[in-house]
Protein backbone atom coordinates (compact mmCIF):
# COMPACT_ATOMS: atom_id res chain seq x y z
CA UNK A 1 0.00 0.00 0.00
CA UNK A 2 1.53 3.32 -1.08
CA UNK A 3 2.17 5.83 1.67
CA UNK A 4 0.55 9.28 1.56
CA UNK A 5 2.99 12.17 1.87
CA UNK A 6 1.63 15.69 2.42
CA UNK A 7 3.73 18.58 1.06
CA UNK A 8 3.04 21.98 2.64
CA UNK A 9 4.99 24.70 0.80
CA UNK A 10 3.96 28.08 -0.62
CA UNK A 11 6.25 27.72 -3.66
CA UNK A 12 4.46 26.03 -6.56
CA UNK A 13 7.73 24.90 -8.18
CA UNK A 14 8.84 23.16 -4.95
CA UNK A 15 5.51 21.37 -4.57
CA UNK A 16 5.57 20.26 -8.20
CA UNK A 17 9.16 19.04 -7.95
CA UNK A 18 8.52 17.09 -4.74
CA UNK A 19 5.34 15.54 -6.17
CA UNK A 20 7.33 14.20 -9.12
CA UNK A 21 10.06 12.78 -6.87
CA UNK A 22 7.53 11.09 -4.57
CA UNK A 23 5.52 9.60 -7.45
CA UNK A 24 8.73 8.17 -8.95
CA UNK A 25 9.43 6.47 -5.61
CA UNK A 26 5.95 4.94 -5.40
CA UNK A 27 4.47 7.34 -2.83
CA UNK A 28 1.12 9.12 -3.11
CA UNK A 29 1.75 12.87 -2.79
CA UNK A 30 -0.78 15.47 -1.65
CA UNK A 31 0.11 19.15 -1.57
CA UNK A 32 -1.06 22.36 0.06
CA UNK A 33 0.11 25.97 -0.59
CA UNK A 34 -0.50 27.05 3.03
CA UNK A 35 -0.46 25.75 6.57
CA UNK A 36 -4.21 26.28 6.86
CA UNK A 37 -4.92 24.16 3.78
CA UNK A 38 -2.44 21.53 4.98
CA UNK A 39 -4.22 21.22 8.32
CA UNK A 40 -7.53 20.78 6.49
CA UNK A 41 -6.09 17.90 4.46
CA UNK A 42 -4.69 16.30 7.62
CA UNK A 43 -8.14 16.46 9.20
CA UNK A 44 -9.88 14.79 6.26
CA UNK A 45 -7.27 12.37 4.86
CA UNK A 46 -5.04 9.61 6.22
CA UNK A 47 -1.52 11.06 5.93
CA UNK A 48 1.61 9.03 6.77
CA UNK A 49 4.23 11.80 6.75
CA UNK A 50 4.42 15.59 6.25
CA UNK A 51 7.03 17.68 4.42
CA UNK A 52 6.59 21.17 5.91
CA UNK A 53 8.23 24.41 4.85
CA UNK A 54 9.23 26.65 7.76
CA UNK A 55 8.77 29.97 5.89
CA UNK A 56 5.19 30.11 4.65
CA UNK A 57 3.66 33.24 3.14
CA UNK A 58 0.24 32.93 4.78
CA UNK A 59 -0.96 33.81 8.28
CA UNK A 60 0.58 30.74 9.91
CA UNK A 61 4.28 29.90 9.71
CA UNK A 62 5.73 26.40 9.62
CA UNK A 63 6.74 26.20 13.27
CA UNK A 64 3.22 27.14 14.41
CA UNK A 65 1.78 24.58 11.97
CA UNK A 66 4.20 22.00 13.37
CA UNK A 67 2.85 22.54 16.89
CA UNK A 68 -0.73 22.06 15.68
CA UNK A 69 0.17 18.92 13.70
CA UNK A 70 1.95 17.36 16.67
CA UNK A 71 -0.98 18.23 18.92
CA UNK A 72 -3.54 16.29 16.89
CA UNK A 73 -1.58 13.81 14.74
CA UNK A 74 1.02 11.20 15.63
CA UNK A 75 2.94 11.25 12.33
CA UNK A 76 6.52 12.27 11.44
CA UNK A 77 7.04 15.83 10.19
CA UNK A 78 10.13 16.75 8.16
CA UNK A 79 10.87 20.47 8.10
CA UNK A 80 12.18 22.19 4.95
CA UNK A 81 13.93 25.57 4.99
CA UNK A 82 15.72 27.80 2.50
CA UNK A 83 17.13 29.95 5.28
CA UNK A 84 18.16 27.28 7.74
CA UNK A 85 20.37 27.85 10.74
CA UNK A 86 21.23 25.84 13.83
CA UNK A 87 18.86 27.82 16.05
CA UNK A 88 15.87 27.20 13.75
CA UNK A 89 16.71 23.51 13.44
CA UNK A 90 16.95 23.14 17.23
CA UNK A 91 13.66 24.98 17.69
CA UNK A 92 11.93 22.71 15.15
CA UNK A 93 13.34 19.59 16.79
CA UNK A 94 12.13 20.71 20.22
CA UNK A 95 8.64 21.21 18.79
CA UNK A 96 8.61 17.61 17.54
CA UNK A 97 10.05 17.67 14.01
CA UNK A 98 11.48 14.32 12.93
CA UNK A 99 14.13 15.80 10.60
CA UNK A 100 15.31 19.10 9.09
CA UNK A 101 16.34 19.53 5.42
CA UNK A 102 17.77 22.67 3.82
CA UNK A 103 17.05 23.97 0.31
CA UNK A 104 18.14 23.43 -2.40
CA UNK A 105 16.66 20.01 -1.90
CA UNK A 106 18.75 16.91 -2.54
CA UNK A 107 16.86 13.95 -4.06
CA UNK A 108 18.82 11.44 -1.97
CA UNK A 109 18.40 13.40 1.28
CA UNK A 110 14.64 13.72 0.79
CA UNK A 111 14.13 10.01 0.10
CA UNK A 112 16.41 8.99 2.97
CA UNK A 113 14.60 11.30 5.43
CA UNK A 114 11.17 10.06 4.31
CA UNK A 115 12.25 6.41 4.50
CA UNK A 116 13.64 6.90 8.00
CA UNK A 117 10.54 8.80 9.10
CA UNK A 118 8.15 6.11 7.86
CA UNK A 119 10.29 3.38 9.42
CA UNK A 120 10.26 5.23 12.74
CA UNK A 121 6.46 5.66 12.56
CA UNK A 122 6.02 1.95 11.85
CA UNK A 123 8.20 0.99 14.83
CA UNK A 124 6.22 3.33 17.09
CA UNK A 125 2.95 1.77 15.91
CA UNK A 126 4.29 -1.76 16.43
CA UNK A 127 5.52 -0.88 19.92
CA UNK A 128 2.11 0.60 20.77
CA UNK A 129 0.33 -2.55 19.62
CA UNK A 130 2.84 -4.76 21.42
CA UNK A 131 2.27 -2.81 24.65
CA UNK A 132 -1.49 -3.31 24.23
CA UNK A 133 -0.96 -7.03 23.96
CA UNK A 134 1.74 -7.19 26.61
CA UNK A 135 1.51 -9.34 29.68
CA UNK A 136 2.25 -12.98 30.43
CA UNK A 137 1.86 -15.09 27.28
CA UNK A 138 0.13 -18.38 27.94
CA UNK A 139 1.18 -21.48 26.08
CA UNK A 140 -0.74 -24.56 25.05
CA UNK A 141 -0.18 -26.87 28.02
CA UNK A 142 -0.49 -30.65 27.97
CA UNK A 143 1.10 -33.91 26.86
CA UNK A 144 -2.02 -35.90 25.95
CA UNK A 145 -2.22 -37.50 22.53
CA UNK A 146 -4.88 -35.05 21.34
CA UNK A 147 -3.03 -31.91 22.43
CA UNK A 148 0.28 -33.21 21.02
CA UNK A 149 -1.50 -33.60 17.68
CA UNK A 150 -2.59 -29.95 17.86
CA UNK A 151 0.98 -28.86 18.69
CA UNK A 152 2.28 -30.84 15.69
CA UNK A 153 -0.23 -29.13 13.40
CA UNK A 154 0.87 -25.73 14.73
CA UNK A 155 4.51 -26.63 14.14
CA UNK A 156 3.77 -27.57 10.52
CA UNK A 157 1.50 -24.67 9.54
CA UNK A 158 3.05 -21.74 11.47
CA UNK A 159 6.08 -21.09 9.20
CA UNK A 160 3.88 -21.00 6.09
CA UNK A 161 1.52 -18.25 4.97
CA UNK A 162 -1.51 -20.60 4.98
CA UNK A 163 -4.77 -19.46 6.52
CA UNK A 164 -6.06 -21.45 9.50
CA UNK A 165 -9.54 -22.12 10.88
CA UNK A 166 -9.36 -22.98 14.58
CA UNK A 167 -12.41 -24.81 15.92
CA UNK A 168 -13.36 -25.87 19.42
CA UNK A 169 -15.79 -25.36 22.29
CA UNK A 170 -15.82 -22.29 24.53
CA UNK A 171 -12.77 -22.17 26.80
CA UNK A 172 -10.68 -24.81 25.03
CA UNK A 173 -7.82 -22.46 24.14
CA UNK A 174 -8.45 -21.43 20.52
CA UNK A 175 -6.80 -18.05 21.14
CA UNK A 176 -3.72 -19.84 22.54
CA UNK A 177 -3.48 -21.83 19.30
CA UNK A 178 -3.58 -18.57 17.31
CA UNK A 179 -0.90 -17.03 19.55
CA UNK A 180 1.27 -20.14 19.17
CA UNK A 181 0.99 -19.96 15.37
CA UNK A 182 1.91 -16.27 15.48
CA UNK A 183 4.95 -16.82 17.70
CA UNK A 184 6.34 -19.47 15.29
CA UNK A 185 5.42 -17.55 12.12
CA UNK A 186 7.48 -15.30 9.88
CA UNK A 187 5.43 -12.36 11.24
CA UNK A 188 6.37 -12.94 14.88
CA UNK A 189 8.37 -9.68 14.92
CA UNK A 190 5.15 -7.66 14.66
CA UNK A 191 1.97 -7.91 16.72
CA UNK A 192 -0.95 -10.15 15.78
CA UNK A 193 -4.03 -7.96 15.32
CA UNK A 194 -7.04 -9.49 17.08
CA UNK A 195 -10.74 -8.89 16.41
CA UNK A 196 -13.52 -10.37 18.55
CA UNK A 197 -16.30 -10.51 15.98
CA UNK A 198 -18.93 -11.27 18.63
CA UNK A 199 -18.09 -8.25 20.78
CA UNK A 200 -18.37 -5.54 18.11
CA UNK A 201 -21.83 -4.07 17.42
CA UNK A 202 -23.09 -4.72 13.88
CA UNK A 203 -23.19 -1.01 13.04
CA UNK A 204 -19.51 -0.54 14.02
CA UNK A 205 -17.86 -3.68 12.68
CA UNK A 206 -17.09 -2.19 9.25
CA UNK A 207 -15.38 0.79 10.86
CA UNK A 208 -13.47 -1.54 13.20
CA UNK A 209 -12.26 -3.80 10.39
CA UNK A 210 -11.75 -1.34 7.53
CA UNK A 211 -11.33 2.01 9.32
CA UNK A 212 -13.17 5.24 8.53
CA UNK A 213 -12.63 8.77 7.31
CA UNK A 214 -13.39 11.83 9.43
CA UNK A 215 -17.10 12.75 9.38
CA UNK A 216 -18.20 9.47 7.76
CA UNK A 217 -20.72 8.92 10.59
CA UNK A 218 -21.81 10.52 13.86
CA UNK A 219 -18.91 10.38 16.29
CA UNK A 220 -16.22 9.98 13.62
CA UNK A 221 -14.26 13.05 14.77
CA UNK A 222 -11.05 11.90 13.08
CA UNK A 223 -9.87 9.36 10.53
CA UNK A 224 -9.05 5.89 11.85
CA UNK A 225 -7.10 2.91 10.50
CA UNK A 226 -8.95 -0.39 10.63
CA UNK A 227 -7.73 -3.79 11.77
CA UNK A 228 -7.00 -4.96 8.21
CA UNK A 229 -4.83 -1.87 7.73
CA UNK A 230 -2.99 -2.46 11.01
CA UNK A 231 -2.36 -6.12 10.11
CA UNK A 232 -0.81 -5.32 6.70
CA UNK A 233 2.20 -7.60 6.23
CA UNK A 234 1.26 -9.68 9.29
CA UNK A 235 -1.51 -11.73 10.89
CA UNK A 236 -5.15 -10.84 11.53
CA UNK A 237 -6.97 -13.08 14.06
CA UNK A 238 -10.76 -13.11 13.61
CA UNK A 239 -12.15 -14.66 16.79
CA UNK A 240 -15.76 -15.93 16.97
CA UNK A 241 -16.09 -15.67 13.17
CA UNK A 242 -19.37 -17.61 13.32
CA UNK A 243 -21.10 -14.69 15.08
CA UNK A 244 -20.79 -12.29 12.13
CA UNK A 245 -23.96 -11.26 10.31
CA UNK A 246 -24.46 -12.40 6.71
CA UNK A 247 -24.04 -8.80 5.54
CA UNK A 248 -20.64 -8.48 7.23
CA UNK A 249 -19.65 -11.96 6.01
CA UNK A 250 -20.23 -10.85 2.41
CA UNK A 251 -18.00 -7.80 2.87
CA UNK A 252 -15.34 -9.81 4.66
CA UNK A 253 -15.31 -12.40 1.88
CA UNK A 254 -14.66 -9.75 -0.77
CA UNK A 255 -11.82 -8.25 1.27
CA UNK A 256 -10.27 -11.66 1.93
CA UNK A 257 -10.39 -12.60 -1.75
CA UNK A 258 -9.11 -9.32 -3.15
CA UNK A 259 -7.04 -8.04 -0.20
CA UNK A 260 -8.45 -4.62 -1.10
CA UNK A 261 -10.97 -2.37 0.64
CA UNK A 262 -12.17 1.20 1.13
CA UNK A 263 -12.53 2.88 4.49
CA UNK A 264 -16.02 3.81 5.63
CA UNK A 265 -16.77 7.19 4.05
CA UNK A 266 -13.73 6.97 1.79
CA UNK A 267 -13.31 6.28 -1.91
CA UNK A 268 -9.64 5.30 -2.08
CA UNK A 269 -8.86 1.61 -2.54
CA UNK A 270 -6.33 0.31 -0.01
CA UNK A 271 -4.35 -2.83 -0.80
CA UNK A 272 -3.02 -5.05 1.99
CA UNK A 273 -1.22 -8.36 2.40
CA UNK A 274 -2.77 -10.09 5.42
CA UNK A 275 -2.62 -13.66 6.69
CA UNK A 276 -5.86 -14.63 8.40
CA UNK A 277 -6.40 -16.92 11.37
CA UNK A 278 -10.06 -17.45 12.30
CA UNK A 279 -11.69 -19.20 15.26
CA UNK A 280 -15.18 -20.33 16.13
CA UNK A 281 -16.99 -22.46 18.70
CA UNK A 282 -19.88 -23.08 16.31
CA UNK A 283 -20.47 -25.99 13.95
CA UNK A 284 -20.12 -24.04 10.73
CA UNK A 285 -21.47 -26.86 8.58
CA UNK A 286 -24.70 -26.74 10.58
CA UNK A 287 -24.71 -22.93 10.38
CA UNK A 288 -24.38 -23.16 6.59
CA UNK A 289 -27.32 -25.59 6.45
CA UNK A 290 -29.38 -23.20 8.57
CA UNK A 291 -28.50 -20.28 6.30
CA UNK A 292 -26.52 -18.43 8.98
CA UNK A 293 -23.04 -18.76 7.46
CA UNK A 294 -21.79 -18.43 3.90
CA UNK A 295 -20.36 -21.61 2.41
CA UNK A 296 -17.91 -19.64 0.22
CA UNK A 297 -16.52 -17.84 3.26
CA UNK A 298 -16.14 -21.16 5.08
CA UNK A 299 -14.11 -22.67 2.24
CA UNK A 300 -12.02 -19.51 1.98
CA UNK A 301 -11.08 -19.67 5.66
CA UNK A 302 -10.85 -23.44 6.02
CA UNK A 303 -7.46 -23.87 4.33
CA UNK A 304 -5.89 -25.66 7.31
CA UNK A 305 -8.40 -26.71 10.00
CA UNK A 306 -7.22 -27.23 13.58
CA UNK A 307 -9.65 -28.75 16.07
CA UNK A 308 -8.91 -28.01 19.74
CA UNK A 309 -10.14 -30.88 21.95
CA UNK A 310 -12.40 -30.25 24.97
CA UNK A 311 -10.86 -30.77 28.40
CA UNK A 312 -13.01 -33.87 29.04
CA UNK A 313 -11.12 -35.58 26.18
CA UNK A 314 -7.72 -34.88 27.72
CA UNK A 315 -8.25 -35.17 31.46
CA UNK A 316 -4.71 -36.56 31.86
CA UNK A 317 -3.44 -33.01 31.15
CA UNK A 318 -5.09 -31.60 34.29
CA UNK A 319 -2.05 -31.90 36.61
CA UNK A 320 0.13 -29.98 34.11
CA UNK A 321 -2.62 -27.42 33.55
CA UNK A 322 -3.10 -26.86 37.28
CA UNK A 323 0.65 -26.34 37.79
CA UNK A 324 0.78 -23.81 34.94
CA UNK A 325 -2.35 -21.99 36.13
CA UNK A 326 -1.09 -21.88 39.71
CA UNK A 327 2.25 -20.47 38.57
CA UNK A 328 0.44 -17.70 36.72
CA UNK A 329 -1.71 -16.88 39.77
CA UNK A 330 1.36 -16.68 42.03
CA UNK A 331 2.91 -14.20 39.56
CA UNK A 332 -0.25 -12.12 40.00
CA UNK A 333 0.24 -12.08 43.77
CA UNK A 334 -2.05 -14.90 44.95
CA UNK A 335 -0.82 -17.44 47.52
CA UNK A 336 0.75 -20.63 46.20
CA UNK A 337 -1.11 -23.91 46.68
CA UNK A 338 0.11 -27.47 46.27
CA UNK A 339 -2.26 -30.19 45.09
CA UNK A 340 -2.10 -33.77 46.36
CA UNK A 341 -2.60 -36.83 44.17
CA UNK A 342 -6.06 -37.39 45.63
CA UNK A 343 -6.97 -33.82 44.70
CA UNK A 344 -5.87 -34.41 41.11
CA UNK A 345 -7.93 -37.60 41.00
CA UNK A 346 -11.09 -35.67 41.92
CA UNK A 347 -10.31 -32.95 39.38
CA UNK A 348 -9.84 -35.60 36.68
CA UNK A 349 -13.24 -37.11 37.42
CA UNK A 350 -15.07 -33.85 36.68
CA UNK A 351 -16.50 -33.18 33.18
CA UNK A 352 -15.44 -29.49 33.00
CA UNK A 353 -18.14 -28.27 30.59
CA UNK A 354 -16.45 -24.86 30.59
CA UNK A 355 -13.15 -26.51 29.62
CA UNK A 356 -9.79 -24.94 30.54
CA UNK A 357 -11.47 -21.59 31.23
CA UNK A 358 -13.65 -23.22 33.89
CA UNK A 359 -10.62 -25.01 35.37
CA UNK A 360 -8.69 -21.73 35.47
CA UNK A 361 -11.52 -19.97 37.32
CA UNK A 362 -11.85 -22.88 39.72
CA UNK A 363 -8.13 -22.90 40.58
CA UNK A 364 -8.25 -19.14 41.15
CA UNK A 365 -11.26 -19.60 43.44
CA UNK A 366 -9.33 -22.22 45.42
CA UNK A 367 -6.28 -19.95 45.67
CA UNK A 368 -8.39 -17.09 47.00
CA UNK A 369 -10.96 -18.84 49.18
CA UNK A 370 -9.12 -21.84 50.64
CA UNK A 371 -6.90 -21.03 53.61
CA UNK A 372 -5.02 -24.33 53.46
CA UNK A 373 -1.70 -24.42 51.60
CA UNK A 374 -1.97 -28.10 50.69
CA UNK A 375 -5.10 -28.84 48.67
CA UNK A 376 -6.66 -32.26 49.29
CA UNK A 377 -9.55 -34.17 47.71
CA UNK A 378 -11.86 -32.92 50.48
CA UNK A 379 -11.15 -29.30 49.50
CA UNK A 380 -11.80 -30.04 45.83
CA UNK A 381 -15.09 -31.76 46.64
CA UNK A 382 -16.16 -28.84 48.82
CA UNK A 383 -15.46 -26.22 46.16
CA UNK A 384 -16.89 -28.34 43.34
CA UNK A 385 -20.20 -28.70 45.18
CA UNK A 386 -23.13 -26.45 44.12
CA UNK A 387 -22.36 -24.11 47.03
CA UNK A 388 -18.62 -24.72 47.11
CA UNK A 389 -17.77 -21.02 47.29
CA UNK A 390 -19.31 -20.74 50.76
CA UNK A 391 -17.14 -20.04 53.76
CA UNK A 392 -17.86 -19.98 57.46
CA UNK A 393 -18.59 -16.28 57.10
CA UNK A 394 -21.07 -16.83 54.24
CA UNK A 395 -24.35 -18.66 54.56
CA UNK A 396 -25.93 -20.55 51.68
CA UNK A 397 -28.72 -17.99 51.67
CA UNK A 398 -26.27 -15.16 51.17
CA UNK A 399 -24.94 -16.74 47.96
CA UNK A 400 -27.89 -18.58 46.43
CA UNK A 401 -30.50 -16.32 44.79
CA UNK A 402 -33.05 -19.14 44.81
CA UNK A 403 -33.10 -19.03 48.60
CA UNK A 404 -33.64 -15.28 48.77
CA UNK A 405 -36.85 -14.05 50.39
CA UNK A 406 -37.83 -11.60 47.63
CA UNK A 407 -37.23 -10.93 43.92
CA UNK A 408 -35.16 -7.77 44.46
CA UNK A 409 -32.68 -9.56 46.72
CA UNK A 410 -32.49 -12.57 44.38
CA UNK A 411 -31.77 -10.28 41.43
CA UNK A 412 -28.94 -8.55 43.31
CA UNK A 413 -27.43 -11.87 44.40
CA UNK A 414 -27.52 -13.23 40.86
CA UNK A 415 -26.06 -10.05 39.38
CA UNK A 416 -23.24 -9.99 41.90
CA UNK A 417 -22.24 -13.62 41.28
CA UNK A 418 -22.64 -13.19 37.51
CA UNK A 419 -20.40 -10.12 37.36
CA UNK A 420 -17.86 -11.71 39.70
CA UNK A 421 -17.66 -14.77 37.44
CA UNK A 422 -17.35 -12.70 34.25
CA UNK A 423 -14.61 -10.60 35.82
CA UNK A 424 -12.69 -13.77 36.68
CA UNK A 425 -13.11 -15.06 33.12
CA UNK A 426 -11.49 -11.87 31.83
CA UNK A 427 -8.57 -11.93 34.28
CA UNK A 428 -10.05 -9.00 36.26
CA UNK A 429 -9.93 -6.76 33.18
CA UNK A 430 -12.89 -4.39 33.61
CA UNK A 431 -12.82 -3.09 30.02
CA UNK A 432 -12.95 -6.60 28.54
CA UNK A 433 -15.70 -7.61 30.98
CA UNK A 434 -17.76 -4.53 30.12
CA UNK A 435 -17.43 -5.36 26.44
CA UNK A 436 -18.45 -8.98 27.03
CA UNK A 437 -21.54 -8.28 29.17
CA UNK A 438 -22.65 -5.24 27.16
CA UNK A 439 -22.26 -2.49 29.77
CA UNK A 440 -20.45 0.84 29.68
CA UNK A 441 -17.12 0.54 31.50
CA UNK A 442 -17.97 3.33 33.96
CA UNK A 443 -21.35 1.76 34.73
CA UNK A 444 -19.79 -1.68 35.31
CA UNK A 445 -17.10 -0.13 37.53
CA UNK A 446 -19.78 1.44 39.74
CA UNK A 447 -21.64 -1.88 40.03
CA UNK A 448 -18.47 -3.78 40.95
CA UNK A 449 -17.70 -1.22 43.65
CA UNK A 450 -21.25 -1.28 44.98
CA UNK A 451 -21.08 -5.06 45.32
CA UNK A 452 -17.59 -4.74 46.90
CA UNK A 453 -16.14 -6.98 44.19
CA UNK A 454 -13.43 -4.36 43.72
CA UNK A 455 -12.16 -1.65 46.07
Amino acid sequence: MSKRILIIDDEHSIRESLEGILEDEGFEPLSAPSAERGLELLATSNIDLVLLDIWLGENMDGLTALEKIREFHNIPVIMISGHGNVETAVQATKKGAFDFIEKPLSYDKIILAITNGLRFAKLEEENRLLRQGSGPKSILTGESESILAVKKQIEMVAPTDAWVLIRGDHGTGKELVAQSIHRASQSSHQPMIEVNCAAIPEELIESELFGHEKGSFTGAHSSKRGKFDQADGGILFLDEIGDMSLTTQAKILRILQEQKFERVGGNKTITVNVRVLAATNKNLEEEIEAGNFRADLFWRLNVVPINVPPLKDRLEDIPLLVEALMKNLVQRGLPNKTFGEDAYQVLMQHDWPGNVRELRNFIERIAIMCQEENILASHINLFLSPHGATTSAMSEKQLNPFLASDYKTAKKLFEKEYLKQKLLENDNNISKTAEQVGLERSHLHKKLKSYEIIQ
